[in-house]
């Protein structure tokens, strides 16, 4: 597999939910190299590690949906959790692994190079638990590739089984400048109710228009409930230092940097 400077084949070629700039993400090896380094000490690492740890207690099959060099996947490995770490750069499912092998050759944990789109070797009903977190659903493009990613995650859990998310939201960008530029601009695409409204551009370590989806609560509500996610608790974190937003009943749909939200699959 190719990754220095990868050429992405023609847009009709790309896999679901990925546009060039995110094939490119995928295939440059050099980011999960830099993953760890690049992230340290960011203040949403411990904070959802905390949520998480608090809420996922019991030890049972749990799959990292988006798992990066592997953060939250070698954690609950380390807990007995049987871990299976999915993500569609392979460099970061081989850093991953990589990471395993060097801790502890029993860590119960594999990995898998998937589109999170499009996950039918994995038998229905398999986890008890899963992961998709630090906005990867965001990073999906398209709503209905979205909507497609989250009815896949609801499909691998098993009846009563949990899954916490992670994303932006929109109105994160009321407390900045360019923020509310970019909020102006969205107000056509809004009007014309046009599919790209939410998506925002950035050069993300190198790679150009980088896109990620920041969500409105009314649309991260109506997509959970349309894959048959039932929402059990939200928190809301502030966009600086990933803390609960004080005041939580107060307009915490317009002021909260994003949310971390835990549902389940309705049974038994």
């Amino acid at each position: 597999m190719r990754y220095d400077n990868p050429s992405p084949p023609p847009l009709w070629r790309l896999p679901e939910g990925v546009n060039p700039s995110l094939w490119e993400y995928t295939h440059t090896k050099r980011l999960a190299d830099e993953e760890d380094a690049y992230f340290e000490g960011h203040p949403l690492f411990q904070a959802d590690a905390q949520a998480l740890d608090a809420r996922f207690v019991e030890p049972g099959p749990l799959v990292d949906l988006g798992c990066g060099t592997g953060r939250h996947a070698l954690r609950f490995a380390r807990r007995g959790f049987p871990v299976l770490a999915i993500d569609l750069s392979h460099a970061m499912v081989k850093t991953t692994l990589d990471h395993a092998r060097g801790e502890n050759h029993d860590l119960p944990l594999q990995g898998v190079t998937a589109n999170l789109c499009r996950l039918e070797s994995i038998r229905a009903g398999s986890f008890a638990y899963a992961l998709s977190m630090f906005s990867t659903l965001g990073m999906i493009r398209g709503r209905t590739a979205r909507r497609r990613a989250l009815a896949e995650a609801y499909r691998i859990l098993q009846p009563g089984g949990r899954i916490a998310i992670h994303v932006h939201n929109f109105w994160l960008n009321l407390h900045d400048s360019q923020g509310r530029a970019w909020l102006l601009r969205q107000t056509r695409l809004a009007l014309l109710r046009h599919p790209s409204l939410g998506d925002r551009k950035m050069t993300y370590r190198g790679i150009n228009a980088m896109e990620v989806h920041l969500f409105r609560w009314p649309e991260l509500r109506s997509d959970l409930k349309h894959a048959g996610l039932r929402i059990d608790e939200v928190l809301s974190i502030d966009a600086i230092h990933a803390r609960p937003i004080p005041f939580p009943w107060l307009a915490w749909s317009l002021r909260a940097g994003g949310w971390i939200v835990f549902a389940s699959r309705p049974g038994t």
